[in-house]
């Protein structure tokens, strides 16, 4: 068990800033950079949406071949550079072109992420604007860079966990994401830049990356949209002058990464737009794992699920309508349903009972949704299949915050 720090003290050889650059109203920051000092090796995982922003393209290609060679990522809010051609593709090379001389590296050495309106070109005077300021600003502000990136978030998300290995060494892992609506699995509209210093090689940072974002960014829900821009990058630099080496390194790293990956997943939900609850569900007892995630989803994603919370209606009903829709094997004789306040299933209140509603009090049931955190632990008695989502409900600022992003 990592204990996860809600500051970013120092992640050696790494240095950040977060500026404006007029990209945002009203003297907002709005532009980051991450720079490390030397070449990091780069791991990542980008949105399965088939309309992908230009900087997912031109990132993706990038990592075909420099995955060990990265310097430097920045981040763009306003425009989402998605949906811009030819155009949108040339405005994210010339962009890395002048990261990449004021940090001192080559193109190649540059991953762009842009986050905003869909449609809408980048204002380039602004963006080497806000380049220039970054650059001229490169320190420790993780704080700074955390909130250069938000969009619609109300606050900044950034947390770090300290690792010390079996032989005394240590190393830090720390993160900065962003998101708060357009949030559904398989990647959403959020970004997120995770950097440690320590060394390990590519193929082992894109598996423990890619293990860490399946049971904790995919496991997240606001609205059940995905976005073109999702993407969550890890890079590591080794200037701690440790490296993972042993199955035990890596086995430390990979819970490390998952417990910071988690929080920070976690804290898009708490942020959603408009959300007022934060809600965990667990489903158990499919036939598979794959299938408990469908479930999970399914419920997680559910309108009326949602407004349910949202009003603070113990309406089970909506619950087992939605497991029912979920597309998979299902007995509706087996099915078991409590409810329990906050983020586990203790003190639980049983609602449904081998798919039929136990003798409960509507005034227990009704106590527990009243709380900001709730959990359903949905059990379908038939295989050993299980999966957690995280999702919040859905109110009346969500629709408002929605309806008037572009105005």
């Amino acid at each position: 068990m990592f204990d996860v720090q809600t500051t970013i003290e120092q992640v050696q050889g790494f240095r950040v800033a977060g500026v404006h650059c007029g990209l945002k109203k009203e003297g907002k920051l709005d532009f980051a950079l991450v720079v490390s000092d030397v070449p990091c090796t780069t791991a990542a995982v980008f949105t399965t949406s088939e309309v992908k922003a230009a900087c997912v393209q031109v990132d993706m290609q990038r990592l075909e071949h420099a995955a060990h060679q990265i310097r430097a990522v920045a981040i763009n809010t306003g425009s989402a550079n998605a949906c811009t051609g030819h155009a949108g593709i040339q405005n994210t090379h010339t962009t890395a072109q002048w990261v990449a001389e004021a940090v001192g590296c080559s193109e190649d050495q540059v991953l762009l992420l842009s986050t905003g309106v869909i449609g809408m070109h980048l204002p380039m005077d602004k963006i080497k604007q806000g380049v220039t300021d970054a650059g001229n600003k490169l320190g420790n502000n993780w704080e700074a860079a955390a909130c250069a990136i938000m969009t619609t978030d109300t606050k900044p998300k950034y947390a770090s966990i300290e690792v010390t290995k079996s032989n005394g060494d240590r190393y830090c892992i720390a993160g900065i994401t962003k998101g708060a609506g357009m949030i559904a699995p398989n990647m959403a509209t959020m970004l997120g830049v995770i950097v440690t210093d320590v060394a390990m090689p590519v193929d082992r940072a894109q598996h423990t990356l890619k293990s860490a974002v399946d049971v904790t960014y995919n496991r997240i829900t606001v609205d059940g949209d995905m976005s073109t821009n999702d993407t969550v990058l890890l890079l590591a630099n080794g200037v701690s002058g440790t490296a993972l080496e042993s199955p035990e390194d890596y086995a430390q790293f990979q819970e490390a990464l998952t417990a910071l990956c988690r929080y920070l997943a976690q804290s898009i939900v708490r942020d959603g737009e408009g959300a007022t609850k934060f809600i965990t569900i667990n489903v158990t007892g499919a036939l598979s794992d794959v299938d408990a995630q469908q479930i999970a989803n399914t419920i997680a994603n559910s309108p009326l699920v949602k407004t349910a919370f949202f009003g603070e209606d113990a309406n089970w009903g909506r619950i087992m309508m939605a497991a029912g829709r979920a597309g998979v094997s299902l007995d509706a004789d087996k099915l078991s349903l409590s409810i329990a306040a906050g983020e586990t299933m203790d003190n639980a209140l049983q609602l449904v009972r081998d798919g039929l509603p136990t003798d409960f009090a509507e005034t227990d049931s009704t106590a527990i949704v009243r709380h900001e955190s709730v959990s359903i632990l949905l059990d379908c008695g038939l295989g050993d299949g299980a999966a957690t989502v995280w999702t919040c409900d859905l109110s009346h600022d969500y629709v408002s915050i929605n309806a008037d992003y572009r105005t």
